[in-house]
């Protein structure tokens, strides 16, 4: 485990291109829901970076159902002195620490499978969550920022080759079971607008695409997970549907670094794309990790269909994050990739 942490440390700092554009979060104090999860592991590894290599001096508050859980799997990070674990269902939120300034609302899992088999659960965990915490945040005396984390499902089926920026929005089905997380994702960005206009509070819009990295469960379905598990522990990789559909992904430490800058730096009421723009198709990804894998692995195509009439490019456009932000994606695709198999491999 050392040297998984070592790597992490090293990813961290990679991703830290301008420390000084952070430094209003120096001696801070920053709540983070669903803390247990992906984001907010990845977001306390990069505190904990900042705080012992950097001085940030940021007191940290994970929120999460199941804290037990985080002290078995991370408990590196749970015996920190500046990590206080605050176990609470985020959907009735009955008190929070008033010296918290910043907030990060992570809480809910993009998984789809949970979705389509919870779908009362998964509606209620993104609305009911975010107006309890943010009931909760109005009462705080020295709140500072929200970033709201939301989802890039947001912008429906858009039929184009251009990335995706954040005025484009496309067609949602609302009579379809597919359609919950998205359509509770925006009706819990229409809370941000209300929350922001009524009450005056300082609230962003991130909409995240797909991540890739270590805290990542290689039984995900999406699709690099499945590559890279396939790839260690069978002797193929399946790519079932079009090998031709493109995604890109965004490292977890640059992930963890970008929140932060939009914490830090996002301008109230805007929404920034959260991801990489290094656009890549399933029979290339699939590719890259059997060479980094160097076995005699097999990629095999399976389709119900011969053709498909559209590919499913889903890239954001990065624009305004460049321009407002001044952030970069510091971690390619290559390197995540390398990354997340020696992490998995160890």
């Amino acid at each position: 485990m050392k040297e998984q942490l070592i790597l992490i440390q090293k990813d961290c700092e990679k991703s830290c291109a301008d420390i000084s554009s952070l430094n209003s979060l120096r001696n801070q104090s920053i709540l983070i829901t669903g803390g247990t999860g992906f984001v907010g592991k990845w977001i306390a590894e990069m505190i904990c970076y900042l705080n012992e290599k950097e001085n940030f001096n940021i007191k940290l508050y994970l929120l999460s159902r199941n804290v037990e859980l985080f002290k078995t799997e991370v408990p590196h990070l749970a015996k920190k002195s500046y990590v206080n674990l605050i176990e609470q269902d985020v959907r009735n939120i009955y008190e929070i620490p008033n010296d918290i300034q910043w907030v990060v609302n992570a809480a809910g899992s993009p998984d789809s499978k949970e979705h389509s088999s919870q779908p009362i659960k998964t509606i209620e965990t993104f609305t009911k969550g975010t107006t309890s915490l943010f009931e909760s945040c109005f009462r705080l005396p020295d709140l500072k920022k929200i970033v709201h984390l939301s989802s890039h499902q947001v912008y429906g089926k858009i039929n184009s080759e251009k990335p995706i920026d954040e005025k484009q929005f496309g067609s949602l089905d609302a009579y379809n079971l597919n359609s919950i997380y998205a359509e509770s994702k925006r009706l819990t960005e229409t809370y941000c607008a209300i929350y922001r206009n009524q009450y005056r509070m300082p609230i962003i819009i991130a909409r995240p695409f797909a991540f890739i990295g270590p805290y990542q469960s290689l039984n995900k379905h999406w699709a690099v997970n499945s590559f890279i598990r396939d790839g260690l522990f069978g002797d193929s990789i399946r790519i079932l549907g079009d090998g031709n559909t493109v995604r890109s992904y965004l490292y977890g430490s640059d992930m963890a670094y970008w929140i932060l800058s939009m914490l830090s730096n996002g301008i109230s009421g805007e929404c920034y794309n959260l991801g990489s723009s290094e656009r890549i198709n399933l029979i290339e990804l699939a590719n890259k990790i059997v060479n980094l894998l160097n076995r005699n692995i097999k990629i095999n195509s399976k389709s119900s269909k011969e053709s498909y009439d559209n590919t499913s490019i889903i890239v954001p456009d990065l624009s305004k994050v460049f321009n407002q932000l001044k952030i970069e994606v510091n971690i390619d695709i290559d390197f995540a990739l390398m990354r997340t198999i020696q992490w998995n491999k160890k």
